[in-house]
């Protein structure tokens, strides 16, 4: 200790360890309530279905957290916003937080939205695309740097296989009867069938790339509070599990936050994911339990670790237990 120290300097030393104390503390509102952000993948709707069931039963709040969901949409990444603290959670997939990691982002998946991702490629009826293995001399409309794209090639072992940028419309596809695209199951389909046209859909996840629909935290933030993520992340849960019996509370929430979502598109989102058990993940053969919700596989994050190292798209081998934790996961 500098015994020569004057008191200005004692001053400046002990505002700064205020100052660090002061930032690894969570500070409640004027309700009491701990405020907290997530940062969602997209504009509000049935996928999300969970997080909006929880804060309208209140769940949130009787855990003592005033939570605000944030919308995204493609312009937003939510890694980069909790990566800056502008949201200390986000939604991502198990794929992209391998990536993230990689890449240098020091982020944590802290639950699974999805036990298998509901990404699909639509074709025509009367397509001659029935398997991926089809694609051969067809093109597909899939968004840019799509890493599934990448596995199917590589699998299939697809020489003359084209992609063109997705446009996030069915207009191109209700209008040109050789027309394919990457949709999800819960969505584009409804307006396809609402145009009196037939489809049928090729399920990425069945390929054998299958990654986790997660949301996720910042290292630093569940370290320092454990407390506010383990509430956060429960209180999600039980909003899902409530969301898989009866999505009408959340619908009503995301009609009014956007009010694109009618009703019967909404209807037919929430049977998709409930019947197709994406949330739940209830029936896989791998499962000890009819209900995964939530919960992660050490081996599910090891293949994807090895299969993203296979095609080259991380360049060394990283530890997957580093990206995912299920220190929040009531079994």
């Amino acid at each position: 200790m500098n015994r020569n120290l004057g008191l200005s300097a004692w001053c400046v030393l002990l505002l700064f360890a205020a100052v660090m104390l002061q930032g690894c503390k969570q500070h409640s509102n004027q309700n009491g309530l701990i405020p907290v952000k997530i940062q969602t993948d997209w504009y509000p709707q049935p996928e999300h279905g969970g997080f909006y069931t929880a804060l309208a039963k209140g769940y949130y709040k009787d855990a003592g957290l005033d939570v605000q969901i944030v919308p995204g949409g493609p312009y937003v990444t939510a890694e980069q916003q909790v990566s800056v603290g502008a949201a200390q959670f986000g939604m991502s997939s198990s794929d992209r937080m391998i990536k993230a990691a990689v890449g240098g982002q020091s982020l944590v998946a802290v639950g699974a939205t999805m036990q298998h991702d509901p990404q699909a490629v639509m074709v025509h009826a009367e397509s001659p695309v029935h398997s991926f293995a089809d694609l051969n001399g067809h093109a597909v409309a899939i968004r840019p740097g799509s890493t599934w794209f990448e596995y199917i090639v590589s699998r299939y072992n697809l020489k003359d296989v084209r992609e063109k940028p997705a446009t996030f419309s069915v207009a191109n596809f209700i209008q040109d009867p050789d027309y394919m695209q990457q949709i999800f199951v819960t969505s584009e389909p409804f307006y396809v069938k609402k145009a009196g046209q037939p489809i049928r859909t090729l399920l990425i996840s069945e390929t054998g790339y299958d990654p986790y629909r997660v949301f996720f935290t910042s290292h630093s933030y569940a370290q320092q509070h454990p407390e506010v993520v383990a509430k956060f992340v429960q209180a999600s849960l039980r909003g899902w599990r409530d969301y898989l019996k009866d999505p009408q509370v959340a619908h009503a929430m995301i009609q009014k936050l956007n009010p694109a979502m009618d009703p019967a598109l909404m209807l037919f989102s929430y049977e998709a994911l409930r019947d197709g058990h994406f949330i739940d993940g209830a029936g896989d053969a791998s499962a000890n339990t009819t209900d995964h919700l939530g919960q992660f596989d050490a081996q599910r994050w090891t293949a994807m670790e090895h299969l993203l190292l296979n095609l080259k798209v991380i360049a060394a081998p990283m530890d997957p237990a580093s990206v995912y934790t299920t220190q929040f996961l009531s079994k």
